[in-house]
């Protein structure tokens, strides 16, 4: 199954690309289908590209969200990585 994350830009290239963290894990993403992101912006990521900017609120509920799903996994014994 996929699902877009949210990561956190912490740094924005020149190239439209950026690094992005999301649960301690970084990785490289395009930044291509949003308008003016900036360093700290929480995005929805999805296929290597940011699809969506969050606000503070749907942030922190979707972090949420995820760290449920982990305990969930955790607890029935499986695993699948979000990043």
């Amino acid at each position: 199954m996929c699902l877009a994350v949210p990561y956190t830009l912490e740094e924005i290239h020149a190239d439209g690309s950026a690094r992005a963290v999301a649960n301690g894990v970084a990785m490289n993403i395009r930044l291509d289908l949003l308008e003016t992101p900036v360093r700290g912006d929480v995005v929805l990521a999805h296929a290597g590209f940011a699809i969506q900017k969050l606000d503070k609120g749907e942030s922190e509920e979707l972090t949420a969200l995820w760290a449920e799903i982990e305990r969930a996994e955790k607890t029935a014994g499986t695993s699948t990585s979000r990043v």
